[in-house]
């Protein structure tokens, strides 16, 4: 390739990156050149070639691991996880348009869970706001999760519709109630008869389940919930760092970032 007067050099290198990637000459999770190697090849300098690769990184079609190098993200959308994020938000990017199909949203007795009173911190109550959702990308069923809420939470948010809106949206931009933070638990499980109707698969299918306790002011929880993903629709990625070992007693964050990767819709 010849680098043509008029147009900048980082665009033409990333123009001349894409146009591999979308043809195959650059397969799916292929590594591609070093910066180095790309220097080198087009006379450029590394700041250059830098720009070129955070140009395709920013298209969403490469990703960068720390000391290995570039490669083809098979397209397929990277979010970071470590920003609380509702569904809508995760799927941003992916090229999916996010939805959900409302199962039930109901008040419970959950006196003889202690669990859930523990985790909504009502201990001294009986019953909460239970919702069940499939989540949906382009109608399709990504995940499906149950949600508990105090009845507090709760009656602010019956009535908007959860098919097309979010528990943070409505929250938020409703009545200023910030989601501050949210913990999270992973596990590995299969579905069962109800999950693998809801989401289009054979019983038994392995799936991801992911706990999680969202958080506003003061450490009040907003919800416990019970999300299940489909493993053809999503993977997560890790990128973490060894701690330093100055010897200082420094609290640290060893997450760099923690990334669900949408499956891209023509490989479901």
């Amino acid at each position: 390739m010849d680098l043509k007067d008029g147009i900048p050099l980082h665009k033409q290198i990333s123009d001349w990156l894409k146009q591999k990637i979308e043809t195959g000459a650059l397969a799916s999770d292929e590594k591609l050149p070093s910066e180095n190697e790309l220097s080198k090849k087009f006379d450029v300098s590394r700041v250059t070639v830098r720009r070129a690769l955070q140009t395709l990184e920013n298209d969403q079609l490469i990703y960068r691991c720390q000391g290995l190098g570039s490669f083809v993200t098979d397209q397929r959308t990277h979010q970071s996880f470590s920003i609380l994020n509702d569904f809508s938000e995760e799927l941003e990017g992916s090229g999916m348009k996010a939805s959900s199909k409302l199962i039930s949203f109901e008040q419970v007795n959950i006196s003889d869970r202690k669990d859930l009173l523990s985790y909504l911190g009502i201990e001294s109550k009986k019953v909460a706001v239970k919702i069940e959702r499939v989540r949906l990308g382009d109608g399709a069923p990504v995940a499906y999760d149950v949600t508990w809420m105090p009845v507090f939470y709760g009656q602010l948010i019956e009535g908007y519709d959860l098919e097309k809106t979010t528990i943070f949206k409505i929250l938020e931009g409703e009545f200023d109630i910030p989601i501050e933070r949210g913990c999270y638990r992973f596990e590995a499980t299969v579905a069962d008869r109800n999950l693998a109707n809801h989401l289009n698969v054979e019983p038994h299918t392995p799936l991801l389940q992911i706990n999680r306790i969202s958080y506003t002011i003061g450490d009040k929880p907003i919800y416990f919930q019970k999300r299940y993903y489909r493993n053809d629709k999503i993977v997560f990625e890790l990128m973490a760092e060894r701690p330093s070992n100055t010897g200082k007693n420094e609290e640290k964050m060893p997450f760099k970032e923690f990334t669900p990767v949408f499956r891209d819709k023509k490989q479901s």
